[in-house]
């Protein structure tokens, strides 16, 4: 059989460039048993739905009532069977639903070979159904949540109300570590401080310099800056970070990525 090679004096080289393989399988054991290649691929799709998914989340979570940051258009939402104001994320929640469906693909060839000697075995037919319906899956759930992306109203005024603007006390405890103070200090001043504001129903933004200086004299004038969440953000401007410039930067770096793809 295949398994045991040719006794034919065959120029596999030749063979293999006329039937366009890149070049010709070292080993005829492991040519007719092996399917590591379509268990790379499976497990490239399921870590690409894997993602997927968790971008849906984000977004579902995002588009609720209760935080109201994005909202999907009509053509990728479905209306409630019984609340007329309820707005389904359906397109989403469907490919997050399909994650689990391409790792099932991953399992199912996985166990399939799991117990096959290392020669060709019937069971290796199996090997073509997890594979298509994953390809498939991947490519529709792909085209939905792009489209989804696309049609997307980013609400950032509202994401900025929600700032939660107890979120600076790290700022201020940089601040004082700038000063000279070992962080640990810092840190403990700073927590009092964020102690005192919730005990009495304020915000870190509601101080003035005196009352941070209550907590520690080496808050300067400078550290009133520090209370702003925009502000905040343009100190994060490192490679790699999250302010403004930093993620545009980002942006620009994937979009060439994607463009010589």
């Amino acid at each position: 059989g295949a398994l045991a090679g040719s006794t034919f004096a065959i120029d596999r080289t030749f063979l293999a460039r006329e039937l366009g393989f890149s070049q010709v399988t070292p080993n005829s054991l492991d040519a007719v048993s092996d399917r590591d290649f379509l268990l790379e691929t499976l497990a490239s799709l399921s870590i690409l739905m894997m993602h997927l998914s968790r971008f849906c989340e984000d977004l579902i979570v995002w588009s609720s009532a209760e935080f109201g940051f994005v909202e999907l258009s009509d053509h990728f939402s479905t209306g409630s069977s019984m609340m007329p104001q309820k707005k389904n994320p359906d397109s989403l929640e469907l490919v997050r639903g399909k994650t689990g469906r391409v790792y099932g693909s991953m399992v199912a060839l996985l166990t399939t070979m799991k117990a096959v000697p290392l020669t060709y075995s019937k069971d290796m037919q199996e090997d073509k159904e997890p594979l298509f319906d994953a390809l498939e899956t991947v490519d529709i759930c792909l085209e939905v949540f792009a489209g989804a992306w696309q049609g997307m109203q980013v609400r950032g005024e509202q994401m900025e109300k929600k700032v939660d603007p107890m979120a600076l006390a790290t700022d201020l405890a940089d601040y004082l570590v700038r000063q000279g103070m070992p962080f640990r200090d810092a840190h403990r001043v700073v927590g009092n401080l964020v102690a005192g504001a919730l005990a009495d129903g304020r915000v870190l933004t509601d101080f003035n310099l005196a009352e941070l200086q209550s907590h520690s004299e080496q808050f300067g004038e400078d550290a009133l800056a520090l209370l702003d969440v925009r502000h905040s953000l343009s100190l994060r401007n490192i490679e790699g970070g999250t302010g403004p410039q930093a993620v545009a930067e980002q942006l620009q770096k994937a979009r060439r990525i994607l463009a010589s793809s």
